[in-house]
């Protein structure tokens, strides 16, 4: 047998100058809740802890969609950049609910069709040159391995404080792009996993901040949809964008989370058309492009009305699951910076729960012996290529909790949390 052939796969990898990858915060509880018999199929589970809302039927929804027809054509590959109509109905939802009477309108060409959330963000930062960019802490866990592997800029964070609810300004925001010297900004929003919705004003001016500044602004808008103001919908950037292809404004989204289509694996890059040419070429090197009758099946949902009737569905039930979740939790002692005005999840704070609960790592580990599975709140501090060293997370005893299973699961998982927290007492 060869040396080769004789050799462990970690041996092997460190032949090949591949390195170890963690995993995020999602697959790191759902691989320790799987080595404790954890699968979706299997009876008796709680879980907290994946983004992934409800996929089943919903009141007033409309009807889920459980076939998709193949056309001849379909078997070909995909253009790298999209389906064109759905290019061109992805645009036309953002000018229909967003622009109405604007002079500048969004086309099929400011559109970048891509094989899910991440494979959007991933081309987008594909194609930034050599700059600072932004980021805040906390925000999505997958952002630090993503922003490590694009080397030709440099992630430079930015802490929102707990204690004023995760609020940013647009004084802070122009203090951070002008003192750090920012070129771009990439956040979610709403934020995952706080909850917090940059929305109104707020966000116009932080658009008209990216734009006089000309710091292209990274809205991932994945949970736009679940925003939880009485007087908002839907929240978007591209509400207030005044060019469509002069502002350095750059949305994605998707049918993972607002049309609760997570296996489709179809998300969209809306910006400038030089922005999205960008995306489309990386795309060719980095994926190769989503998949055609996935695609054409997302043409009817993203249409106006059919748009508006699911998002109307997820208010009426989510906003349910949300006011129970957030007060079963508070009953029980976990507190919050900041109650969920967006997104499906709950960020809480630990520390009012007995010593022994306080780490969010105890607490993952106990609630998972009872069967429930949430997500430990250092996982969302992102630090690309680890280099904060030497220094805990900021979120030991934060966790995330989501909403988005049915509501029985929720009522459970609230029970067995329950008699865990009184258990420790």
């Amino acid at each position: 047998m060869s040396q080769l052939e004789s050799t462990s796969l970690n041996d092997i990898a460190e032949v090949a100058a591949f390195r170890p990858v963690p995993r995020t915060g999602v697959i790191y509880v759902t691989v320790e809740a799987q080595k404790r018999g954890f699968s979706p199929d299997a009876p008796g589970w709680c879980n907290l802890g994946q983004g992934q809302p409800d996929t089943g039927p919903l009141p007033g929804a409309p009807e889920r969609v459980t076939n998709i027809p193949v056309h001849t054509g379909d078997l070909d590959y995909a253009p790298v950049a999209g389906v064109w109509e759905l290019r061109e109905a992805v645009a036309g939802r953002y000018d229909k609910l967003f622009r109405r009477g604007m002079k500048s309108q969004y086309s099929a060409e400011n559109v970048c069709i891509a094989g899910g959330g991440r494979v959007a963000v991933m081309r987008a930062c594909a194609a930034i040159a050599p700059i600072h960019l932004g980021h805040f802490l906390p925000d999505y866990t997958a952002y630090e391995e993503l922003l490590d592997v694009f080397r030709r800029f440099l992630p430079i964070p930015i802490l929102l404080d707990p204690k004023q609810g995760y609020e940013f300004s647009r004084q802070q925001l122009e203090e951070e792009i002008l003192g750090r010297g920012l070129s771009a900004i990439l956040a979610s929003n709403p934020c995952n996993p706080t909850g917090k919705a940059v929305q109104g004003d707020t966000l116009a001016s932080w658009v008209e901040t990216a734009r006089d500044l000309n710091c292209a602004l990274l809205l991932d808008e994945f949970y736009s949809h679940y925003a939880w103001a009485e007087n908002r919908s839907i929240v978007s950037a591209a509400e207030f964008v005044e060019d469509v292809d002069k502002d350095p404004i750059v949305v994605f989204d998707g049918l993972t989370k607002n049309w609760r289509y997570p296996g489709f694996r179809v998300s969209w890059i809306v910006g400038p058309k030089r922005v999205v040419e960008s995306a489309a070429s990386a795309g060719s090197f980095l994926d190769g492009g989503g998949v055609a009758p996935i695609q054409r099946a997302a043409i009817d949902l993203v249409q106006e009305e059919p748009t508006l009737a699911e998002t109307r569905a997820i208010h009426d039930e989510f906003r349910k699951k949300r006011d129970f979740l957030v007060g079963a939790l508070k009953a029980i002692g976990v507190r919050f910076d900041l109650e969920p005005e967006g997104t499906f999840y709950a960020w809480g704070d630990l520390s009012g729960l007995p010593p022994s609960l306080r780490d969010s790592d105890d607490f993952f580990k106990a609630a998972l012996e009872r069967q429930v599975i949430c997500v430990p709140g250092h996982f969302f501090d992102v630090n690309p290529g680890k280099r904060r060293t030497g220094r805990p997370s900021r979120f030991l005893q934060h966790m995330r909790f989501s909403f988005g299973p049915p509501m029985p699961i929720l009522e459970e998982a609230v029970d067995r949390l329950r008699a865990l927290v009184a258990d420790a007492q």
